[in-house]
């Protein structure tokens, strides 16, 4: 088997709980670079994974012939600016989500790819979710009839991440809860759509409550501690209606909310059945069947999907294939994130 060698640049939460693991498990992969500004996390990639060797400037990695592979899993912002970089070294690049930070510099990188031959592959990560797969087969096969709309729910009690840092600077991250929880519910959705295309967005956006960062009280705040003279520029709210060429899509989004749940699930509403979708989780499918209404929740295993999409990266590499996250398929909901901030921006309806 052809050995295949990565660079890992960003070595913070996703790196740790998700990619490392993975591809440590991964056959005829070798890690040769941990790279972090942070050289110490870098570091401990190195003692607690096989990387080869801890580096402080991704440079090193993309002017080693040896490596055919980097992982961009940096902040939002830095994706375009590495994975450019990556690409014109000729590496083949997996960019963690979202693509970055606008639709047009996330089309510019896709053209990038394609320019250079080479494979550039978005972590959208719930493509590999078995439950997800299973409603994509159960949708293609025609066991909903035709999904006419789809309601989707990301909400939680006080729990915004890093509270003046990063996440909550706009110049930085791109948005708030929409591009870093919603990114993937309408992605997800536009995959088991089997590529919908949008035809009108209308949103409304809100950063309500943690005007007053210090007399901010939270829940959770699991990229905290909230940098006290901080900014906060990004919603912390978002609700809206989305029309596309299969489905409506509607949707209320929350980071914070004075509502004491976690509201994280998925509605297909279809002409010969439905199912609510736990995200992250199962599924219930209700339909009728002998004028008898009855419902299923079925038992099955669900794998770790980190460490499938990092397997079917490498195997595109081999082969040439592109993957099911491949940036052309992820265009889409890039393009989505973008109008549904223009519409609440605007105020208005916007017609694509």
């Amino acid at each position: 088997m052809e050995k295949i060698t990565v660079a890992v640049i960003g070595c913070g939460r996703i790196a740790d709980s998700a990619h490392f693991p993975a591809l440590s498990k991964i056959e005829g992969v070798e890690i040769k670079y941990a790279c972090d500004i942070i050289e110490s996390k870098a570091q401990d990639k190195v003692e607690r994974f096989g990387a080869k060797q801890a580096i402080t400037d991704y440079k090193v990695a993309l002017a080693d012939p040896e490596v055919d592979a980097v992982f961009v899993l940096t902040p939002n912002y830095s994706h375009y600016t590495i994975t450019m970089d990556a690409l014109n070294a000729g590496k083949h690049v997996f960019c963690e989500k979202p693509i970055t930070v606008n639709y047009e510099l996330s089309c510019e990188m896709a053209r990038k790819a394609a320019e250079v031959n080479r494979q550039l592959v978005i972590g959208v990560c719930n493509r590999y979710h078995r439950t997800v797969e299973l409603i994509e087969e159960m949708n293609r096969t025609g066991k909903l009839g035709k999904i006419y709309h789809i309601y989707c729910s990301f909400r939680a009690h006080r729990s915004i991440p890093g509270l003046g840092g990063p996440f909550t600077i706009k110049e930085q991250s791109g948005g708030g809860v929409l591009i870093d929880w919603g990114v993937h519910f309408f992605d997800l959705i536009l995959y088991i759509l089997g590529g919908a295309k949008i035809e009108t967005v209308t949103a409304d956006a809100y950063s309500e409550m943690a005007k007053d960062i210090k007399e901010y009280v939270y829940r959770d705040m699991w990229a905290g501690p909230p940098v006290l003279d901080g900014i906060n520029d990004v919603e912390d709210f978002i609700t809206g209606y989305i029309r596309t060429d299969k489905a409506s899509i509607s949707f209320n989004g929350a980071w914070a909310q004075n509502i004491d749940k976690n509201e994280m699930f998925i509605d297909f509403m279809g002409d010969r059945g439905g199912i609510r979708m736990m995200y992250g989780g199962d599924y219930t499918f209700y339909t009728v069947e002998n004028k008898e209404l009855v419902q299923y929740k079925p038992e099955y295993e669900i794998p770790n999907m980190y460490e499938l999409e990092d397997k079917d990266f490498i195997r595109s590499i081999r082969t040439g294939e592109p993957t099911r996250n491949h940036i052309d398929k992820v265009l889409e909901s890039a393009k989505l994130l973008d109008y549904v901030y223009k519409s609440s921006e605007e105020r208005r309806e916007i017609r694509l």
